[in-house]
């Protein structure tokens, strides 16, 4: 088991209890949409992203987004982390049927897969040295790779979000965050050349 400093963010009890099974580190449940009405849940968010930071960690469908979305804009945004599943098609064994988008969640992910997940949003790993810092990627290498601003921009971003196995609802900003995540910029841009 790995052990991980930050708190991590998840959507409900059952995405709580598969990553429960592959880190050590605090997991904190939104209920949901349940975050948007529970004033004192939010508080410990901010808490626990003061002192020890945090890393949302949600469904890659509309509504992992908009609970993403919602924390992104009401927590301080250097206290936090994202990390993005990929998008897989299928349905989690509890349940009859496959989500509306028939995406699995993050309790159907495989544990390597969450890990990873883990890793390119940067959690700090116990035992793990952290990666050097290094120049970051900009949304003008984003303009000159051709990702944003032109007539095919968008489906260069989808090209890319396929290639690196990210979820399909990923904003501009998003990209750009977990790019930062995964590569230098001097990475990025030989990916480009």
């Amino acid at each position: 088991m790995i052990r991980i400093r930050e708190a991590i963010i998840v959507e409900g009890r059952y995405d709580k209890n598969t990553l429960a099974q592959v880190v050590d580190a605090p997991i904190l449940e939104t209920s949901g949409f349940g975050i948007f009405h529970d004033s004192q849940r939010l508080a410990l968010l901010r808490r626990l992203a003061e002192t020890r930071g945090i890393i949302v960690l949600t469904d890659s469908d509309g509504a992992g987004f908009v609970i993403r979305n919602y924390l992104r804009g009401a927590i301080d945004p250097a206290q936090v982390k994202h990390a993005y599943i990929p998008d897989v098609a299928g349905k989690e064994r509890r349940k009859r049927a496959a989500s509306k988008e028939g995406k699995l969640g993050v309790e159907g992910m495989r544990p390597e897969v969450l890990l990873e997940a883990l890793r390119r949003a940067g959690a700090t790993i116990e035992g793990e040295d952290a990666p050097p810092p290094g120049a970051r990627i900009t949304k003008a290498d984003l303009y000159a790779a051709g990702l944003t601003g032109g007539p095919d921009s968008r489906a260069a971003r989808q090209r890319l979000l396929t290639q690196l196995d990210l979820p399909e609802h990923l904003s501009t900003n998003a990209l750009l965050e977990v790019l930062n995540a995964l590569m230098t910029r001097e990475t990025f841009q030989n990916l480009y050349k």
